[in-house]
């Protein structure tokens, strides 16, 4: 397996992973006791997307200038279709997260520091899944097979709504699990995930909420990381794409937080999206489909969803006026 990656990039890539921590952590903390507007959740989402498309114009600068042109604009196109893809996927998470927050009363300002922690645990767990799923890629290549057969699946369990079963919070298993083995205290305490009550060391419903907050983003990753496999099999890439869309999801919470329910076709696109790139991973031996086909049918399912839904509300609105 080729890649692009050396050790240079790699650490100028988790340099800036670190700095954006540091600003986005920093930030937030500013206004610890005050909720996210919608306007700063924007701003906020904005400078993530920039950041990742000034991150794939240095990339391609930089392989322009020591591979050529040619492997420059198909490393860059692939970074760019990964990214969109982990990011529409990772719409996925907001859902279940706003499901998790609703379920325990978490307020706003807990929000964003169980967020803060599962961005962070998100990060190191995918970098590990990445890492394995590259290596299981590059010693048995039939793996690309399962992958493709699994993402079929789940497109189709998107289409027909069935991925709604995982929903409900109370029937995790991990869930019944820590509350079977671990004492937890009825109520929240503060910001606190452990209490210290006669002596005895409890759990509070805050840690529940950020295991569960972990947990969620492995399933999900379950799905994200062979999809991206789809469109690159370049370890730094597949890294790159995913962090960056990582990243920009404690904003993207809270600026989707309020119209989680308006996108009524997103599930829709999604499984038609993730069907085209499991059906692309099965025909491998078959023929080799371009890397701007895969970024341009992204691009059109996701801007027909966001159409489709956008008129959809418009038409629910008129109905009840």
């Amino acid at each position: 397996m080729e890649s692009i990656g050396n050790p240079w990039l790699y650490l100028a890539f988790f340099a800036i992973v670190i700095v954006m921590l540091l600003i986005d952590f920093l930030g937030f903390k500013q206004k610890q006791g005050q909720d996210v507007k919608i306007k700063t959740a924007a701003y906020w989402s904005i400078a993530w997307v920039s950041v990742a498309a000034l991150f794939g114009g240095g990339l391609w600068l930089y392989l322009q200038q020591t591979a050529g042109v040619a492997i420059a604009n198909t490393k860059t196109m692939e970074y760019f279709a990964g990214y969109l893809l982990e990011k529409s996927l990772a719409i996925d998470n907001v859902f279940v997260w706003l499901m998790i927050f609703a379920a325990f009363a978490i307020p706003q300002g807990l929000q964003r520091k169980i967020l803060l922690y599962g961005v962070l645990g998100a990060i190191i767990l995918r970098t590990l899944f990445i890492f394995i799923g590259a290596w299981f890629v590059q010693e048995f290549s039939w793996v690309l097979y399962i992958f493709g057969a699994f993402l079929v699946y789940t497109g189709f369990k998107f289409l027909k709504g069935q991925d709604e079963e995982e929903t409900n919070i109370e029937d995790m298993a991990i869930l019944k699990w820590l509350r079977k083995h671990m004492r937890i205290t009825p109520k929240l305490e503060g910001a606190k995930f452990f209490v210290r009550q006669n002596g005895v060391l409890w759990a509070t419903p805050l840690f529940l909420v950020l295991i569960l907050v972990e947990a969620s983003d492995v399933i999900f990753a379950v799905d994200s990381i062979p999809a991206i496999f789809a469109v690159t099999s370049d370890p730094f890439i597949v890294l790159t794409a995913n962090l960056m869309a990582i990243l920009g999801l404690r904003a993207m919470f809270f600026l989707l937080s309020g119209a989680a329910s308006k996108m009524h076709y997103l599930p829709y696109g999604l499984g038609i999206i993730l069907l085209f790139i499991g059906f692309k991973m099965l025909m491998l031996d078959v023929f080799h489909m371009p890397i701007w086909i895969s970024l341009g049918f992204i691009v059109i399912v996701l801007t027909i969803t966001a159409w489709l839904s956008i008129r959809h509300n418009k038409k629910h609105q008129e109905t009840r006026l």
